[in-house]
């Protein structure tokens, strides 16, 4: 497949008011309301367009299969520091548009702090690049990174150029055991430190800390926080294939400040990032008011029915900047309609 067949088929879909629907693994179905819209699968136009492993900078191609840019990179000693979820045959494209971010969020960055470029084809068809390849490349508006989390609701992420870091030279993982209260203030106490942590995660009575750096810094900070040195699948955190995230009942993704103390919702808890992030199983109530009182946002994550919304309610100031950017991007309103928001 050839960008121009990419720019041809939106123009047709533009021209006919056919709503499309952006895929490339389908790792991401689930995320955000219900896609609808005719398929159009970005997996044939794929490759990586450029990596300089001196400059920290690659640039791949949408349908590139994330597994092998990650493939690419670790042979270098490198990774992608925010440690996107694959969630299955996940695509760089798709990555990026979803804007996920893994265990290491918290210490590293999320995945939009990393964007550096896009090639966004819009939704008259046109092919549009902002940005480049190095970190101070911003003049006017930040549209890279505002792209990244937008499910192709603005466009379609043609090719991206991310900043990657190298790997940690060594990593380890703390066990303790403590209730909800002690782990969120032993967490943000922590977060004071200076400490290599890059990942934490607490779950029935357990909390896993992981620390990466060098043999010095990671041995002094085992010894600060203790616990016992264990074998931690953290890959299972990143992917939910941790036996919290089994079953069919309804997963909500709460943002919160990590000094918010517990906030008592019924169901099982996992807490990440520290005590930002912090899941939910099961009916969880008036999940949204809970956490939008808390100076955050709920988000229905995965659920049979998410009739109530994927992503909480927009103030009015938020939704005429959202639906102006739609409408700029997308005037005829076909790019994955309703994927973010019903109005969208």
């Amino acid at each position: 497949m050839s960008l121009q067949h990419i720019t041809e088929r939106i123009r047709a879909a533009a021209e006919r008011k056919l709503a499309l629907r952006f895929r490339g693994g389908g790792s991401k179905d689930f995320y955000g309301n219900a896609p609808r819209g005719e398929v159009l699968d970005t997996r044939a136009y794929a490759g990586i367009a450029a990596y300089e492993p001196s400059e920290l900078v690659l640039t791949a191609r949408c349908g590139t299969p994330l597994s092998h840019v990650e493939g690419v990179l670790n042979e270098r000693g490198q990774c992608l520091p925010f440690e996107p979820p694959h969630f299955g045959a996940a695509t760089f494209g798709g990555c990026v548009a979803a804007g996920l971010s893994g265990p290491r969020r918290a210490s590293a960055g999320a995945l939009r702090d990393f964007v550096l470029g896009v090639k966004l084809i819009d939704g008259r068809g046109r092919v549009l690049q902002f940005g480049g390849q190095v970190m101070k490349n911003v003049a006017g508006y930040d549209i890279s990174r505002l792209v990244a989390g937008s499910l192709g609701t603005l466009g379609l992420i043609a090719e991206a150029s991310l900043k990657v870091l190298p790997r940690p030279a060594v990593e380890l993982t703390l066990r303790l055991e403590m209730d909800e209260a002690g782990a969120l203030e032993a967490m943000n106490r922590w977060a004071g430190e200076p400490l290599p942590i890059s990942a934490t995660a607490w779950h029935a009575g357990v909390l896993a800390v992981r620390l990466s750096g060098s043999d010095a810094a990671v041995s002094g900070a085992a010894r600060r926080i203790g616990g016992a040195e264990v074998n931690y699948a953290w890959d299972a955190i990143r992917e939910q294939s941790h036996p919290f995230f089994a079953g069919d009942g309804a997963l909500w993704r709460l943002s919160v400040p990590s000094v918010t103390p517990a906030l008592g919702l019924p169901g099982a808890q996992l807490i990440e990032w520290g005590g930002a992030l912090r899941w939910i199983r099961g009916d969880a109530g008036n999940v949204r008011d809970i956490a939008k009182r808390a100076g955050g946002h709920a988000t229905l994550f995965r659920a049979a029915d998410k009739s109530a919304g994927a992503f909480a309610p927009l103030e009015p100031v938020l939704m005429r900047l959202h639906r102006s950017l739609k409408s700029a991007f997308d005037p005829a309103g076909i790019l994955n309609p309703g994927r973010l928001y019903a109005e969208l």
